[in-house]
């Protein structure tokens, strides 16, 4: 059941490693998402994108919170899909997710660019997660 833990994860950062059983470990992570959400002002920026305020999205959110967030989320994203089951290549795995990561890190740097930075930043983090998912399924 490791995309459930996965999808966990991709719901709130530290659901999917409380889902495996790895309790410490969750809640710190969910500490760190909550921690940085609050120091990024992220949720408020997002509920003002995706309502078409999307300048104000921009000015809303604080950067140097932001720029944290990427790399933590799709960390978070692996880190429960990775131990949900034994046997899978650590290194070969963990691509799809560093790449959702660096996408994510761009899409917050060029923020400014996109037509909507919240979702599209989402999406660049949480599609290449999947795509890892699903070709390393077997593993």
């Amino acid at each position: 059941m490791r995309n459930i833990a996965a999808l966990f994860s991709m719901l709130m950062p530290g659901f999917g490693q409380i889902y495996n059983r790895q309790f410490i470990k969750g809640v710190t992570f969910v500490v760190f998402e909550h921690f940085d959400n609050l120091m990024g002002k992220i949720n408020k920026a997002i509920q003002l994108d995706l309502n078409g305020f999307h300048q104000q999205a921009l000015d809303t959110v604080i950067y140097d919170g932001v720029m944290f967030y990427p790399g933590l989320y799709a960390y978070a994203i692996w880190d429960a899909w990775y131990y949900a089951k034994n046997g899978a290549n650590k290194a070969i795995t963990s691509i799809p997710f560093i790449i959702g990561g660096f996408l994510g890190e761009f899409g917050a740097i060029f923020a400014t660019k996109l037509p909507f930075p919240a979702l599209t930043v989402g999406l660049l983090m949480v599609v290449p997660s999947v795509i890892g998912m699903v070709i390393f399924r077997k593993q």
